[in-house]
């Protein structure tokens, strides 16, 4: 029988439980793996594979089933199959929303759930699905607190972040410093899974041992963010063509104009906060709490920006996004990249 958790774990404290057992093969017998970050996730499955089932032997003791329109006799008979050369088995099971299976299936979910074999690890894997409790389902989720232990995979903090790109670059034979991190991090995000690409980019076109910030910049693509935080701070230099040129890279990427303008909206809320921590006399670490940076460098660029402008622009600003916004969502034939071109001008002082 599955061993019983004495309580819920959640976040990091789980995912750190679960790095600790599998360090210690001391793997629990039922698992939820879900979350943002694809790569983590998917390195961790294969450790797990790894520590499970011998190689030659994945027929016989890897189980892989898809959730869509996946019976629980099927799943029951993965579980209790017994292993062959090998102590343990290992089960995985890809978007079975469990949440919406009707009673029957439910029931024989319960039950498959709360006798779990000692040989057997069996993990539910959120891939394209989203992983959300429902509440209403009181019996189920007493089940899934006794028995399953939940594994978030999630933006890694800044430190770990800042070994593992270090290492990642370590292996193509580039170094890169932690400034030089804080740039790529900005630029293309926190998310392993799509740093990955970003880092092999960047290390085949590189000329020189160590990593610069020119190197990113030729050959990284940007996520919507940083792109849109580059063209608000074209704006608050005065240089309109700029920010206009990204604008329309924008919108030749068909990025819906919606998307855009939320994402220039978080950033004059941004824009906004660094100039009241300026009028307040408040520094980059208070900006970077407010707004849970991760590293000191945002929060500068931030700062810098936001000297630029003053209090009534930021205020205006903001207030003419939100009146966008809620023009795009409710008029009917509205042409929003005219409209969003419009708002860049009138941000620039443009008439």
């Amino acid at each position: 029988m599955a061993p019983k958790k004495d309580k819920k774990e959640q976040g990091s404290g789980a995912f750190e439980r679960f790095k600790q057992d599998l360090k210690a093969g001391t793997l629990q017998n039922a698992y939820i793996f879900y979350g943002e970050e694809v790569y983590l996730r998917t390195n961790y499955v294969e450790q797990v594979r790894q520590q499970l089932v011998p190689a030659g032997f994945e027929e016989f003791n890897y189980h892989r089933l898809q959730g869509k329109g996946l019976p629980m006799q099927q799943l029951a008979e993965a579980v209790e199959a017994m292993p062959m050369m090998a102590e343990r088995t290992l089960v995985t099971v890809t978007d079975l929303d469990i949440f919406k299976l009707d009673e029957n299936q439910r029931t024989s979910l319960m039950e498959i759930l709360s006798d779990v074999p000692e040989y057997c690890t069996l993990i539910f894997i959120y891939d394209v699905l989203e992983y959300k409790r429902d509440g209403k389902m009181k019996k189920l989720t007493a089940v899934l607190d006794k028995f399953v232990q939940e594994v978030p995979f999630v933006e890694q903090e800044r430190a770990a972040l800042v070994r593992w790109v270090k290492r990642r670059f370590a292996a193509t034979e580039h170094d890169i410093d932690t400034a030089t991190i804080d740039h790529l991090l900005f630029t293309c995000g926190t998310l392993m899974t799509d740093l990955v690409p970003e880092i092999a980019k960047i290390a085949a076109y590189a000329k020189g041992k160590n990593i610069t910030v020119a190197d990113i910049n030729a050959v990284a693509d940007p996520i919507l963010d940083a792109q849109v935080f580059d063209m608000t701070s074209q704006i608050t230099k005065g240089k309109y063509d700029d920010a206009a040129r990204i604008m329309g890279e924008l919108l030749r990427m068909q990025i819906d104009p919606i998307m855009i303008l939320a994402a220039i909206g978080k950033e004059l809320r941004r824009l906004y906060t660094a100039r009241m921590a300026i009028d307040g006399g408040k520094d980059r670490a208070w900006l970077g709490q407010i707004w849970g940076m991760k590293s000191d460098y945002p929060a500068r660029l931030l700062m810098d920006a936001a000297k630029k402008v003053d209090h009534d622009w930021c205020r205006n600003a903001l207030q003419r996004a939100q009146v966008l916004d809620r023009r795009m969502k409710s008029e009917k034939n509205i042409d929003r990249e005219a409209e969003l071109k419009l708002f860049l001008m009138e941000l620039a002082g443009r008439k």
